[in-house]
């Protein structure tokens, strides 16, 4: 493990004193105001730090210190949601999908991809830093909302879809979070903690009828809603015929009044959240 006492003078002055700033997280330029180094110059520190694993890159002059008890680990990058924050470097995004799902105790299997939704365009693409695969998805501005700042650390938040706005993305898109029958289970693991006003709200307000015909077709499975919600749900769809789950082959489909192509049935459903 290399340790201050091992590196130059420089150095040592520079992670010190990012230390004391509280910048674990820092960018080219808190290089450049720390030592006095221009641009160049700074970037070869950089590269020099990393290699001898004092710091690991996020991406494109953002880097984070490698704390010492850590030890030679050259792809850390500390919190992944925290670090998702700094790749995206902008105030307009939010953790989701299953991601969100991992922040709300709504899954049962370890995370390995980190989804953000971010209406920055240079963000379509999945990225790699660290050895953590970040899934960057394409959403308008106008759809920033239904978010709130959650605490990952003792001292870090990052900007996270609430609950309600999670389950609708998750409907709206099953593909990144596992399918349908992860999303009721996580709808009934934290059946108690949702706002279901909210999220009929929040249905009518995403505008996507294929959202509220799942939604409905999973409480009414589960048994979750009485009549009068459910009615309200179907008072809001159309005739037209969308797949429940469209990371499944419709070789069996069941009949419902949510005009689901339904490749699972209620009692899938209720067997998935009891298992």
């Amino acid at each position: 493990m290399t340790s201050m006492k091992t590196l130059g003078a420089v150095s040592a002055n520079l992670i010190s004193s990012l230390y004391k700033l509280n910048k674990t997280i820092f960018k080219l330029q808190d290089i450049e105001a720390i030592t006095g180094l221009k641009e160049n110059a700074a970037s070869d520190l950089a590269g020099k730090l990393i290699k001898r694993n004092i710091i690991s890159r996020l991406k494109q002059g953002k880097y984070i210190i490698i704390p010492q008890e850590i030890g030679k680990d050259s792809k850390y990058i500390g919190n992944w949601y925290v670090a998702a924050r700094e790749i995206v470097n902008s105030p307009d995004y939010y953790i989701s999908y299953y991601s969100a799902m991992d922040m709300h105790n709504m899954v049962t299997h370890p995370v390995t991809k980190v989804f953000v939704n971010t209406p920055k365009q240079e963000y379509k693409k999945q990225k790699i830093a660290g050895g953590v695969i970040f899934e960057f998805i394409y959403i308008s501005s106008k759809n920033l909302w239904g978010i709130k700042n959650f605490w990952v650390t003792k001292s870090e938040q990052v900007k996270v879809s609430d609950i309600e706005r999670t389950i609708i993305d998750c409907l709206y898109r099953p593909q990144y979070c596992g399918g349908i029958l992860e999303i009721a289970k996580g709808l009934w693991m934290q059946k108690q903690k949702i706002d279901f006003n909210r999220l009929f709200n929040y249905a009518v307000r995403f505008d996507r009828i294929v959202v509220i015909k799942r939604l409905g077709y999973i409480l009414e499975s589960l048994g979750l809603k009485d009549a009068c919600y459910l009615n309200k749900l179907k008072s809001k769809i159309n005739n037209k015929y969308y797949t429940l789950d469209p990371l499944l082959n419709a070789v069996e489909t069941y009949k419902n009044l949510w005009k689901c192509i339904a490749n699972i049935s209620p009692q899938e459903i209720k067997q998935a959240v009891h298992s």
